[in-house]
């Protein structure tokens, strides 16, 4: 019978000792490589969560941009970026550099800073588009130097590029990498789309104010009250479409300048009157300019003394330069009413015509002349025209704001609904601030009371009453 062999002790050395350290240290090595992986993705974390954090405290962009190339440099693990910002007319400029890990800062920003002088003086249009910067970049900066970029976009259009460099050739580009160069892009995105937000508010605030300072103006250049003129009633109003607006009329004495001293028992002024509407083509400020413009230089012709005819003649050829250069035209109608007889003339430069009512027939007039916008042709023509007025007459002016203002089903108010409204204000011997009040209640239920206005409308009213 053959013996059994006897047992070996348990050695260090044997193969079940040599498995069991084999096992182990992978293990050990996995757990180590989790870790550092943690650690890592907690560092990221704490980089984006401390930059989103500065996105939302910085009121200064440019103190927000200071931090995007050490930002970016960290979570890439590169050892420097720059940061690129297009200015506009093909204008490229180097915003912001951080270097670390022994790369000479002086020697990137001298490669870059040559590239961008270079666009600047090529002036390149499209930047983004047809440039590649990437390359222009890589091929200035020293040879061991590895370079990667990525856009920043806002609403679609890009508006730099973010840089990082690196000297270790093992580096690689990985899409991780890539993803959180571009995330950190991003958050320069939105700091650039916060501050155009913050500059355009900013902008709409300064125009709010000027548009305040212009309404001012303009309220204070329009009559702020009648003047009382012997035999007289006048009322007048203008509610503009926008702020600013390009209506425009005035009451001015033919010797306005010099004290008033012409007047009867009641203080009402005997001296001649001229009454003025007008419509300046377009809205806003600068119809508001050009209406101002109107005021001032019809002012001044008001002291020749001329007939209506020969004042807007003379009108248009003082004002005709500076309308052509604008693309803008004036109607007006001008007339001057003399209350000593009682007689008013007048002359029309392609305005709405005033409407009068008669009221010895009952009957509503046009009162027209032929004549051509001011500032459309500097040797036009104007007629002049008189009618004798008498007690109970009413005449009416108005801008083109109440004929073409349109209801919610497209329709416009037209001259006849004006002609009927008025008529029917006047027969009933409505005073002239009662007339004005009518009209624009009228409209306004025509076009609707919510609907705002499109277009300037100006009333002026002139009553004619029995004097002793």
């Amino acid at each position: 019978m053959t013996a059994l062999p006897a047992p070996q002790p348990y050695s260090e050395d044997h193969n079940f000792g040599e498995n069991f350290s084999t096992k182990e240290a992978p293990v050990t090595t996995l757990k180590e490589l989790v870790a550092s992986l943690s650690r890592e993705q907690n560092k990221v974390q704490n980089l984006l969560s401390s930059l989103g954090f500065a996105l939302r405290s910085f009121n200064n962009l440019n103190q927000f941009l200071e931090i995007i190339p050490l930002m970016a440099a960290r979570v890439s693990d590169t050892d420097g970026s720059a940061l690129l910002l297009y200015k506009g007319e093909g204008k490229i400029t180097l915003e912001q550099l951080h270097c670390q890990g022994g790369v000479e800062c002086q020697e990137v920003r001298h490669s870059i800073s040559k590239v961008t002088r270079k666009l600047a003086k090529e002036n390149s249009e499209n930047l983004g588009e047809n440039l590649d910067l990437d390359s222009l970049i890589e091929q200035a900066l020293p040879h061991e130097i590895k370079v990667f970029g990525t856009p920043i976009l806002t609403k679609g259009r890009e508006r730099g590029r973010l840089y990082v460099f690196t000297r270790d050739r093992a580096y690689e580009w990985t899409l991780s990498r890539q993803k959180l160069v571009q995330l950190v892009a991003d958050q320069v995105a939105v700091a650039i789309a916060n501050n155009d937000l913050t500059l355009e508010v900013q902008q709409k605030e300064k125009l709010d104010r000027e548009l305040e300072v212009a309404t001012d103006i303009q309220f204070h250049l329009l009559p702020r009250k009648y003047p009382k003129i012997k035999g007289l009633d006048l009322a007048a109003a203008c509610r503009t479409a926008n702020r600013v607006g390009g209506d425009y009329y005035d009451f001015i004495p033919a010797n306005y300048d010099q004290p008033q001293t012409d007047t009867d028992a009641e203080g009402g002024s005997t001296v001649p009157w001229s009454i003025v509407i007008g419509d300046v083509m377009g809205k806003g400020v600068p119809a508001g300019l050009i209406m101002t413009m109107t005021r001032g230089m019809l002012r001044a012709e008001v002291l020749n003394h001329h007939s209506p005819a020969k004042i807007l003649e003379h009108l248009n050829r003082v004002m005709y330069e500076d309308l052509e250069s604008s693309h803008r035209f004036v109607t007006l109608f001008y007339s001057q009413y003399d209350p000593q007889t009682r007689r008013l003339s007048y002359s029309n430069a392609a305005h709405n015509p005033p409407l009068w009512w008669e009221a010895s027939t009952n009957l509503v007039h046009r009162l027209d002349t032929a004549g051509m916008l001011v500032g459309l042709d500097t040797n036009s023509e104007y007629e002049d025209n008189t009618v004798q007025l008498s007690p109970g007459d009413t005449v009416l002016y108005y801008t083109d704001g109440f004929t073409d203002a349109v209801n919610p089903k497209g329709q416009r108010f037209e001259e006849e609904n004006l002609i009927q409204a008025f008529h029917q204000a006047a027969a009933q011997h409505y005073s002239s601030e009662a007339i004005v009040q009518h009209l624009f209640e009228t409209v306004q239920a025509f076009i609707g009371n919510k609907k705002k206005l499109v277009d300037d409308m100006t009333l002026v009213a002139m009553q004619v009453q029995e004097t002793n």
